[in-house]
């Protein structure tokens, strides 16, 4: 069998949600990256007790669906696999590109970039492909892509939280030892690391406290 595989590129649309409105009294907008297995829709829900008049929410949407086992009634979504994650990361880079240009975030606003599990290596691939200036980079019980080096965040200024369960199923200690030092290795006495009593899951009560 003599098989060949190609690329191409073409135009495609996507979703992304967002929670309370974006005014002139906003202070804090968030940018938060679902695990996956979410729908961004229904990530927003971590995000509803802070403060609606001053916090504006925008949860991009993973391209990649799919129905989650074992009855498959439910739809879920990833941002990344091992096969082709080099375009796939560009694919993301330009949807990512999109959302900043349509929302118009202006200057005066706080920017978090927040990442939970597999959303972490996107939201900081972006950060770092871009410069992207942000007051607040929050990495939720994720794995920092191995390829990123201090000098792709020298340009950063703000304050980065890693922030993890003691008891998550998926970063043992060793690997969680792993991931703080790779955090301080790029950010250096600017991470905080945050580590909380639970497992994989998305901590509200931290999340309150950020702002």
């Amino acid at each position: 069998m003599n098989s060949t595989e190609k690329e191409i590129s073409y135009h495609i649309s996507n979703s992304y949600s967002t929670l309370n409105e974006l005014t002139s009294l906003t202070k804090n907008v968030w940018f938060v990256c679902h695990g996956m297995g979410y729908l961004s829709k229904y990530f927003l829900k971590y995000f509803k007790d802070l403060n609606p008049i001053e916090n504006y929410i925008i949860a991009p949407q993973a391209q990649s669906k799919y129905y989650i086992t074992p009855k498959f009634k439910h739809v879920g979504a990833s941002w990344l696999t091992r096969e082709n994650t080099k375009m796939e990361t560009n694919n993301i880079i330009a949807y990512f590109d999109s959302i900043f240009k349509h929302e118009q975030i202006t200057q005066d606003k706080n920017l978090i970039i927040l990442g939970y599990s597999q959303g972490v290596s996107v939201a900081m691939r972006y950060i770092a492909k871009r410069q992207l200036q942000c007051s607040q980079l929050v990495l939720l019980s994720g794995g920092i892509p191995k390829e990123l080096k201090k000098e792709d965040f020298r340009f950063f200024k703000g304050k980065t939280k890693l922030i993890y369960g003691i008891n998550d199923e998926y970063l043992q200690e060793e690997r969680m030892t792993q991931e703080q030092q790779k955090a301080e290795m790029l950010f250096g006495n600017k991470v905080e690391i945050i580590p909380f009593e639970g497992v994989h899951e998305v901590n509200t009560e931290i999340i309150n406290q950020l702002v």
